[in-house]
């Protein structure tokens, strides 16, 4: 039909299966200036209400063929009553007036209370905003068929929503966005899908192994990701790898009205309203989920670290360790391990305060850190003293990390509160593993290295090649003359 010429402002919709209780209804609103049109069918009301648009539309809530949520749902989503105020009417019930507000109702009023349903209808009609004009008319039989398709697409919507939110018992984004892809593809044939997070900065991207190059530079350009953040990349036969079709679609991932990131999907061809509209579902959806892996990584973060350095704990050490121990049996891995202890510590706190003590061990935390591979693990053992486990190393090379890690401790410069320079040394023990190594043996070697150190003069390293090498270093007893040993700070 040709643009609405222009219905009354005054024109209402009442929907009501008893003819008598609708016609007492449509009196009392004649009283206040509306012209009422009553229909006893909720297919015709709706029918004439899309055919030419009324200023509100009132319905019984439960109603025989068509329920009030069936038809305000159907309203909301047809471009011609999106913004027509839809009021339910039924008994007073909290569940009822639930129903109606998650349909998409103006208001919901308990039957009988006239004065109820004027003051919504007042407050509807002068909040309505219009959003077009064009509308066509409808036959009883489409009419059921959209207000199926409508249910339809909202049961399809409620389990996608589910299906994601089902994510927020992953422990980590990579566990979550593995799964997130496998829902996806799914759902949607697509070239890769791609989620950006903001706080940590990564990107997540799912493709096909022979367009990861492309894909990847697409989904970055797309989601302006930079080169600084943590990528993962999934790669496998469940993306496509036909070529591109105009532009992916992108949209942001919020959390409780907080941006978290942005997902973005490359289609094989034009998108299609159904693929946006996935698209925006999950995108609303994943916020939550993200959130949540975030929170649990964080929290395993704060286990495994010490919050003075900023380097692992011992706990978390002792756990690498013996992954690193494993592959050095398995597969003939060398394994070094450095012990130092800073000298002379006690006399720090004591003398210049434990708040100096502590910003020394933080300053070595952070020498560590910058002195260490990415490969190679670093913690703060305990106290004073510090680990670092240097993977695919051998003593040769321990050692000369040990002088460099020495020298560079040694010209550490730290104020303590008054502005006076603290002097820093450290003696450091160092081991190699060796066939049948426990953990506790490697440790107690670098920890008997370390003894010597200290027992030699301090600010020195000390590298146990053997036992019998190590033995013959250890100072003797001034007493018996027999070699003396502290005992090992491993257990």
């Amino acid at each position: 039909m040709p643009l609405n010429a222009g219905a009354p402002k005054n024109t209402l919709v009442l929907i009501d299966p008893e003819i008598e209780a609708s016609g007492t209804l449509a009196d009392r609103l004649r009283m206040q200036g509306y012209a009422v049109s009553i229909f006893t069918d909720p297919a015709e009301g709706a029918r004439v209400a899309l055919g030419d648009p009324p200023c509100a539309v009132i319905a019984d809530l439960w109603m025989p063929g068509i329920s009030g949520v069936q038809l305000c749902r159907l309203l909301k989503a047809e471009p011609a009553t999106e913004s027509v105020p839809v009021i339910l009417r039924g008994p007073e019930s909290p569940r009822n007036r639930f129903w109606a507000e998650r349909a998409g109702a103006s208001d919901y009023v308990a039957k009988g209370r006239m004065g109820d349903l004027v003051r919504a209808l007042t407050k509807a009609i002068q909040s309505r905003v219009d959003t077009g004009e064009f509308f066509t008319t409808y036959a009883e039989l489409d009419i059921r068929d959209r207000i199926t398709a409508h249910l339809d697409a909202a049961l399809f919507e409620s389990v996608l929503a589910a299906e994601v939110r089902a994510l927020g018992t992953c422990a980590a984004f990579e566990q979550l966005f593995d799964l997130f892809s496998q829902f996806v593809s799914r759902v949607a044939t697509y070239r890769w899908l791609a989620v950006a997070t903001h706080q940590p900065r990564r990107l997540g991207l799912h493709c096909s192994p022979r367009t990861r190059e492309s894909s990847e530079r697409e989904a970055r350009t797309a989601l302006s990701f930079d080169n600084d953040g943590l990528v993962l990349v999934v790669e496998d036969e469940d993306a496509c790898d036909a070529p591109p079709h105009g532009a992916p679609l992108v949209r942001p991932i919020e959390l409780g009205g907080i941006p978290v990131g942005h997902l973005a999907l490359s289609l094989p061809e034009a998108a299609k309203r159904e693929d946006e509209n996935l698209v925006t579902i999950v995108s609303r959806e994943l916020g939550g989920p993200l959130r949540m892996a975030t929170l649990m990584e964080e929290s395993q973060r704060l286990a495994t670290i010490d919050a003075l350095t900023g380097l692992m704990n011992r706990r978390a050490l002792v756990s690498a360790l013996e992954v690193e121990l494993e592959r050095c049996r398995r597969y003939g891995h060398s394994l070094c391990l450095v012990l130092f202890d800073v000298d002379h510590f006690k006399m720090i706190n004591d003398r210049r305060g434990h708040c100096t003590g502590d910003a020394v061990l933080s300053a070595l935390g952070r020498l560590l850190q910058s002195q260490v591979r990415k490969t190679d693990l670093a913690a703060r053992w305990g106290g004073e003293e510090f680990v670092i486990a240097l993977t695919s190393s051998g003593l040769e090379g321990a050692r000369c990390f040990g002088e460099r890690l020495r020298a560079a401790i040694e010209a550490l410069t730290i104020e303590d509160e008054k502005g006076s320079i603290v002097s820093v040394t450290a003696s450091l023990g160092i081991a190699a593993h060796v066939p049948g190594d426990t953990l506790d043996a490697l440790v107690d070697r670098a920890d008997r290295a370390m003894y010597v150190a200290k027992s030699g003069g301090r600010n020195r390293v000390v590298v146990a090649a053997d036992d019998d090498a190590l033995d013959s270093m250890m100072p003797r007893s001034p007493d018996s003359g027999t070699r003396t040993a502290r005992a090992s700070i491993f257990g």
